[in-house]
């Protein structure tokens, strides 16, 4: 280690906080490769006597440096409380698990009995779930509380491997008499979709502690959030439910509805940008006017909420003594209910708690719902997913056989207006040669609204993953190698499509970043793909962007393999 090295390092470790029992490295951007990196940092948590939390977020930690770090913490007993979040920056995703490995059986070793463990935005993946499975099943995690793991690129298979490590833990922990009394979770941006979020109702059923419940951004639909209402039933404590940006639509919203009249302690629901539509906020308006007294603070944003629904939520929170914020913004209200909506509130002396309506989407004409609800049915139905509406409970999910329905034929066309995983592999083995072919790739403009849809289907299963790429070669080798194709103005449309860079014209921007950036990332790669646009992208990518935030798995994913080019 070179000797300026080791004074940028001793410098960055005098800012070390010592406080009570904790001893913090947060933010101090360490590089912490080698042991030989690390020996300062394993002195102070050696010397540091009754050590109960240790932040490491904000600094970089290699293979090498964790086995260090963890075998200085097998002697400390004490550790209640792992602050572990952004602690992988730059790492190679196939360094991280066996990184919390070591870190994990460290614990176990020490016979720690952790209160907090958060490992929250470290692009791990499904495969860095298993990092710290085994420390999730062990005694150091009979006693935890607070299990925070936000923006971690979980997917599905990490949201199962998690959940099932939960249900063991909880086993076992009764097992030994020392029941599992998790209090609060965290997992949004996640990706765990349906499936997942139907793993992990499972588990909080058999918990029945939780308190607070934070799951935005994860792509779940109805049956997975008929699931979690079903989970939230059985744990009366309850106090926060944050599903925000999720897709809730009427049945999810009234399944949701039916739990929330059955907890007493709820003070923070939100449910903004979920789509619970009017039907689902009207249900919504019920289980708050029947109880949540301790209600402070109900978020119904950009759900497609129309104007008698939006002046019944607001009736329902007449007696709410302890409401402290009402958001329905975004919503499709108009002029005149905005007005109507802080009438109403003045009335009940309480304008104050409600949020801006500066956002409102203006009074559309009342649309057919239930017309609405069939058409999104069918979507749903198209895409394999399936209904989950007998559950209890007591038992919130059951095996059952179902019969497979057999499947519509699907042509590019109607992949194309209403893509799905399913209906791109439906379309069979031609559809890369048929999407080339009825493509205008002299039309920048319909390649980058292509290539999106496309990639809005990614998923990281292995049929969905090679039917994407395949597609995506077709098109794009087509494209890049025609003369007449502009590969800048392509670039260019695209990044403003993504919402990276501005346009003069009102745009609509894709809702999720994850297929395209994992879709870029294979594409870089090809050798269709012109070199003159690597650094470009990569400028764009790296940026800060609210966009890039919720997609931090796929950004780095791409920015490893752009800086390998």
């Amino acid at each position: 280690m070179a000797s300026e090295d080791i004074t940028k390092l001793a410098e960055s470790l005098a800012k070390t906080k010592m406080d009570g029992g904790q001893l913090s490295f947060k933010g101090q951007s360490l590089k912490l490769n080698t042991a030989e990196d690390a020996e300062e940092v394993i002195k102070q948590i050696e010397d540091f006597n009754g050590l109960e939390a240790l932040r490491l977020e904000g600094n970089t930690v290699g293979v090498e440096a964790a086995k260090v770090i963890a075998k200085a913490l097998e002697k400390k007993s004490e550790l209640k409380r792992c602050h572990w979040s952004d602690m992988f920056t730059g790492r190679l995703r196939s360094e991280i698990p066996p990184a919390l490995i070591s870190l994990g059986d460290a614990l176990i070793a020490a016979g720690a009995q952790l209160v907090e463990l958060d490992l929250s935005d470290n692009a791990f993946g499904p495969d860095g779930v298993r990092g710290f499975e085994a420390l999730l099943k062990s005694p150091a995690c009979y006693t935890l509380q607070e299990l925070k793991l936000n923006n971690c690129g979980m997917g599905i298979g990490g949201g199962k491997i998690l959940a099932a490590a939960l249900k063991e833990c909880h086993r076992k922990s009764v097992a030994q008499g020392k029941r599992l009394a998790l209090k609060i979770f965290v997992a949004g941006r996640n990706r765990l979709e349906n499936d997942g979020a139907i793993a992990l109702a499972e588990a909080f059923g058999i918990i029945g502690t939780l308190e607070e419940v934070h799951m935005p951004q994860n792509g779940i639909n109805h049956p997975g959030i008929t699931a979690l209402a079903q989970a939230f039933a059985i744990n009366p404590l309850l106090k926060v439910i944050n599903l925000n940006d999720n897709t809730f639509t009427e049945k999810g919203a009234v399944a949701m509805a039916e739990t929330l009249k059955a907890l007493r302690q709820i003070e923070v629901i939100n449910f903004g940008d979920c789509l619970v539509r009017s039907k689902g906020a009207v249900a919504i308006a019920d289980a708050v006017k029947e109880g949540l007294h301790k209600l402070k603070e109900l978020n119904l944003s950009f759900c497609e909420i129309k104007r008698d629904a939006a002046l019944t939520v607001a009736e329902a929170i007449e007696d709410k003594t302890e409401l402290e914020k009402l958001d329905l913004n975004g919503n499709c209200l108009g002029e005149e209910v905005c007005e109507q909506l802080h009438d109403m509130l003045e009335g009940f002396n309480m304008a104050s708690v409600l949020g801006s309506l500066s956002d409102d989407e203006g009074d559309e004409e009342e649309e057919d719902e239930e017309e609405e609800e069939e058409d999104e049915q069918q979507q749903l139905k198209e895409r394999g997913v399936e209904e989950q509406e007998s559950l209890t409970s007591k038992k919130i999910f059951e095996s059952q056989a179902s019969t497979p329905v057999p499947s519509p034929p699907v042509d590019v066309a109607t992949f194309l207006a209403f893509p799905s995983p399913e209906k791109l592999l439906r379309l069979g083995p031609k559809c890369s040669v048929l999407i080339a072919q009825q493509t205008d790739t002299s039309d920048v403009e319909k390649v980058v609204a292509t290539l999106l849809r496309i990639s809005s289907v990614f998923k990281d299963e292995g049929s969905v993953k090679t039917a994407v790429h395949e597609m995506t070669d077709a098109l794009m080798k087509k494209a890049f190698s025609s003369a007449t194709f502009n590969s800048d103005a392509f670039i260019t449309n695209l990044l403003v499509h993504m919402g990276l860079l501005k346009s003069e014209e009102k745009i609509k921007t894709v809702p999720s970043l994850y297929g395209i950036l994992m879709t870029l990332n294979h594409m870089v790669q090809q050798d269709y793909f012109p070199k003159s646009l690597v650094p470009v992208l990569s400028a764009f990518v790296t940026k800060p962007n609210r966009a890039l935030d919720s997609c931090s798995f796929a950004r780095h994913m791409l920015l490893q393999t752009l800086h390998q080019l």
